[in-house]
């Protein structure tokens, strides 16, 4: 179970650095403001399911 974890929360980091690149290779092209704001909630969102797996992971290791 904590192997299941772990490759979650290394999606999750993944994808939350994949996203914060694409927002600021974005925001260097100048591209809308409708999806820099779309592309900062799904951070957000990635940046969230990271942590709470991160605490998950903690507290499986201490037991």
């Amino acid at each position: 179970m904590q192997t299941i974890v772990t490759v979650l929360l290394a999606l999750a980091m993944l994808g939350t650095l994949g996203v914060l690149f694409a927002g600021m290779f974005g925001l260097a092209r100048g591209q809308d403001g409708a999806r820099s704001n779309t592309l900062m909630r799904w951070r957000v969102w990635l940046q969230g399911i990271a942590l709470a797996l991160f605490v998950i992971l903690l507290l499986m290791s201490r037991s």
